[in-house]
């Protein structure tokens, strides 16, 4: 790293922790006067019920290695559980074509703390790459940057986000220094000039689409870097928040990836227009091609720069009237709801931040759009971390907790049996030792039934997961490589993608009739279980392929907007259409990595708790035969038993009210 710029071409920290915490320290302090109060409540509301889940999914945890319940690949799963919700972040868009006041937005509701514009947003400074905002302790304050080059690879962006070497590091070394922040930012925007050809290999020019054509002496001015990572310790982003910062239409257009899987994943787009502009023919193309397409995610519209309609001939109802029709024309435009569409000055609320004029802040907009987006993004986070990982644990718990109260019914059982025994002659309890003899036999044959069948239900979840192996995935991508026929063009791409979705749907399918069948073979388990020996009657789980097969309908989608867009039929950009198809297939990898991990915990939870209660019935059966035994030898020993089983029966109780408090903290709502 060079000393005086703090620049380095891989991923580390050089600064110290002590350092680090005065840093925060510092900038708490002063974001505390201009940060957003509703929004950084509510994420510190939902950092907090996070927290809170992981811990009790912590606690659980522990009670099951302490119970010695716990299991090698389960545990592996709690703990991958935990790390979710300790490393969940919330990802907000920021969408516009160029100089529609996207970076002035930002500056506004993130950097006003400083007293200046941070982040570079005067004419001609405007963002060349995608730009990330957000904030991870272990790489400390810092702006991670990957070069331009990286386009002629077939790597995604999220693919090198894994390997850090490739990226080029400056570290904020003073972050008290605004003048040092701003200039580590404005690396984001610098250019460069290269030849046509380089600029052809970089898919970042298009000579169909210039009309001329070029000589060799021709030079194409291009983004330095690809894409850019600001790590910063503001407190929105200390909270989980991520805000990320395209550029214009022309590079969305070349980066399939931001609409494809950047844009897809955030939880919110904001769409941000220019009051001085109204909706023009490129602003309708990056709505029309880039947001409307992706669902799933909130779209909200703002309606940058309306100072310009306050004029100081009219009235405050004049200027209200204006802004209304300006709103209308966007809603109807869009089609969209008119209550999508808020109306802001992002330089004028800046300002107000800047002079703590609490008049001016309302007057801008800012609010009510900041309130609006923690509204709509937080509540829809939530329920999808309810309906993944809420709904995962608290099945492991209830097994669990099934488990225990089998234990108990079983002590309880024996409780009665030897507190009958009182009184009783050497001839009965003989002829009870007999016959438990004869169950525990009965009971011993059964089990070896069980295990053949644990065995069988392996082999077939065997086949259930190979549909889903990356083995099985690159088959089908060869194959829709020959759909295409080497032809990237849209017609080829239309090919490949509909052999492609054919492909997943069936495999899905397979999959969905494998789990069924073995739930049937649980439950009749399970059933079994429950009339022959009074064990708790569990119902398993049922492998719900709904949420994957969603994504991968939205990943057709997706491919179905870009194929259709205006810009790729014209085109025909060979270089995108592959980049493309590079990405879809790093989506579809994630998929179905996904999806088969998720079908292999299902198995775990469906197929270990049963087993689990097999065995457990079995200990209790032999324990029970060997304390008869020693009764019918020494009816002193009678009492001791049934002390013993006195004390099980009380752990047991108490283990079951651990359980029920567990449940309660795990699914204890966001808002209470």
């Amino acid at each position: 790293m060079n000393p005086k710029t703090g620049i380095s071409t891989a991923g580390g920290n050089t600064t110290t922790g002590s350092n680090v915490v005065a840093l925060e320290n510092f900038v708490q302090s002063r974001n505390a006067k201009t940060a957003p109060d509703g929004i950084t409540r509510q994420l510190s509301q939902f950092k907090r019920w996070r927290e809170d889940l992981a811990t009790a999914i912590t606690d659980y945890q522990t009670w099951v290695e302490r119970q010695g319940l716990s299991d090698g690949e389960q545990d592996l799963r709690v703990y991958e559980l935990i790390e979710t919700l300790q490393s969940d972040k919330l990802t907000v868009a920021l969408v516009a074509e160029f100089s529609r006041g996207k970076t002035e937005l930002l500056n506004a509701i993130f950097f006003a703390d400083y007293k200046q514009r941070l982040l570079p947003s005067a004419a001609g400074r405007t963002t060349m790459c995608p730009t990330e905002l957000r904030w991870d302790e272990k790489d400390g304050p810092c702006v991670k940057l990957l070069p331009i080059e990286t386009r002629k690879t077939a790597l995604t962006i999220s693919e090198y986000k894994r390997t850090p070497v490739h990226w080029t590091t400056i570290h904020i070394l003073k972050l008290s220094s605004a003048e040092e922040v701003r200039e580590a930012l404005s690396e984001i925007t610098k250019t460069k000039k290269v030849n046509v050809r380089e600029a052809m290999e970089l898919g970042l020019y298009e000579q169909q689409k210039n009309g001329v054509k070029p000589s060799s002496a021709d030079l194409v001015e291009v983004p330095v870097w690809r894409h850019a990572i600001v790590n910063y310790p503001h407190p929105l982003l200390k909270q989980g928040l991520v805000v990320l910062d395209t550029p214009g239409l022309n590079a969305l257009g070349v980066e399939p990836e931001l609409t494809l899987n950047t844009l897809a994943s955030a939880q919110a787009i904001v769409f941000v227009l220019a009051a001085d502009a109204g909706v023009t023919k490129t602003d309708l193309a990056v709505w029309s091609d880039h947001v409307n397409t992706l669902k799933g995610n909130t779209h909200l519209i703002a309606l940058n720069k309306i100072d310009v309609l306050w004029d100081e001939l009219h009235d405050a109802a004049a200027i209200a009237d204006t802004i209304n029709r300006q709103i209308d024309e966007v809603s109807r435009t869009l089609r969209v709801d008119r209550k999508t569409v808020f109306p802001v000055s992002a330089q004028k609320g800046l300002v107000a931040k800047i002079k703590g004029d609490a008049a001016m802040i309302e007057k801008s907009g800012l609010p009510a759009l900041e309130q609006k987006l923690s509204d709509e993004m937080i509540p829809s986070r939530h329920l999808l971390i309810r309906n993944r990982v809420v709904h995962e644990v608290s099945g492991r718990v209830e097994s669990s907790r099934a488990l225990i109260e089998s234990k108990l019914t079983d002590v309880i059982k024996q409780l009665v049996d030897l507190k009958m025994l009182n009184g009783k002659n050497l001839d009965v309890i003989q002829k009870m030792v007999v016959h438990m003899r004869q169950e525990k036999k009965k009971y011993d044959k059964e089990t070896e039934g069980f295990q053949l069948t644990r065995a069988a239900l392996s082999k077939q979840a065997q086949i259930l997961l190979g549909h889903l192996s990356m083995t099985s995935l690159d088959e089908m991508i060869a194959d829709t490589r020959v759909g295409m026929n080497e032809s990237w063009t849209t017609r080829g791409l239309k090919s490949g993608m509909a052999r492609f979705f054919e492909g997943t749907l069936k495999r899905m399918e397979k999959v969905s009739h494998e789990a069924d069948e073995i739930r049937k073979v649980v439950e009749a388990i399970y059933l079994r279980l429950h009339s022959e020996y009074g064990l708790a009657k569990i119902v398993p789980p049922r492998l719900s392929l709904l949420p994957f097969l969603m994504e991968f309908k939205k990943l057709e989608e997706k491919a179905d907007a870009f194929r259709d867009s205006p810009v790729t039929v014209m085109t025909e950009q060979h270089f995108v259409i592959k980049k493309f198809f590079i990405t879809m297939v790093s989506q579809a990898r994630n998929l179905f990595n996904e999806c088969n991990m998720a079908s292999k915990n299902w198995f775990q939870a469906a197929v270990n708790p049963v087993f689990a209660q097999i065995q457990q019935h079995k200990i209790m059966i032999d324990r029970s035969f060997e304390a008869m035994k020693k009764i019918h030898e020494n009816m002193d020993s009678l009492g001791e038993r049934i002390a013993e089983q006195e004390e099980a029966r009380k752990d047991l109780e108490t283990q079951m009210k651990t359980t029920e408090t567990l449940l309660e903290r795990i699914h204890r709502p966001l808002y209470e």
